[in-house]
């Protein structure tokens, strides 16, 4: 199965293999697809340690990282409390959305630790990203991709600085202009359905939509891909291959 882009990364198949767990990345990359590692939610620390672990497994095969570039994200520094920056509307909706769902209220007390907690995890701060960036750029990674947004110039600039092309996720046809003006090589169009979707644009209308709105620019699909019928499905809509995410959720790796 050859594509423009199972040429770009040397690959046999065009499955990118989206992840936070370093195995699934390792397992994907040596069955012949190309594993990135979903990084934003992590340390400098802890994405060495992940990063470092995977080129001592992958037998030399490709695999990439997964950023958030956020040039609007705010420090919240120690003196800021994330939960009474929430706005209460957006309290009320999202509890509203698991009360409806029956899940159940946090216990007294765990409703700010819980907010607190996932605040902390979020590497969303322009400094933060650049310095898992820097961890990322110190090995042999062959794919940079933009979880969020347009990141910022000098990013896409260290990146290509680096030999390296940059993708980036979109959900409508005019982000994907914008993200190609911007410099991104590889566009992956994230339908609704997928697991950590963009917007609200099903699949099946956005992939082809988002093709010839940045043709010759190559786009991998995303969103409710979890057979070869859908594989089979993008590609005859013009995309050069698939990004899969919630997919691996269901796999069991070896224990390393």
């Amino acid at each position: 199965m050859k594509t423009s882009l199972t040429e770009m990364f040397g690959i046999e198949a065009p499955i990118f293999a989206f992840s936070h767990c370093r195995d699934v990345v390792v397992a994907a990359s040596k069955a012949g697809g190309f594993g990135v590692l979903g990084a934003a939610w992590t340390t400098p620390e802890h994405l060495d340690q992940e990063l470092r672990w995977i080129e001592q497994h992958i037998d030399g095969m490709p695999f990439g990282v997964d950023l958030v570039f956020s040039p609007t994200a705010v420090d919240l520094g120690p003196e800021k409390d994330p939960v009474k920056l929430l706005p209460p509307e957006h309290v009320a909706y999202i509890n509203g959305l698991m009360t409806r769902d029956g899940v159940p209220e946090l216990p007294p007390g765990e409703f700010e630790s819980c907010y607190r907690n996932y605040s902390e995890s979020l590497a969303f701060t322009p400094k933060e990203s650049e310095e898992l960036l820097d961890v990322a750029l110190r090995y042999d990674i062959k794919f940079v991709v933009s979880a969020l947004g347009i990141p910022p110039a000098g990013i896409i600039e260290r990146v290509h600085q680096a030999g390296l092309p940059v993708g980036a996720l979109v959900g409508t046809a005019e982000q994907a202009r914008k993200q190609v003006a911007a410099g991104i090589d590889v566009i992956i169009a994230q339908g609704s359905e997928a697991g950590g979707h963009t917007g609200t644009v099903g699949s099946m209308v956005l992939w082809p939509e988002v093709v010839d709105a940045v043709a010759p620019v190559p786009v991998l699909a995303a969103g409710g891909i979890g057979r070869g019928r859908q594989m089979a499905a993008a590609l005859a809509l013009g995309a050069q291959g698939v990004w899969c995410g919630s997919i691996w959720l269901g796999t069991t790796e070896e224990a390393s």
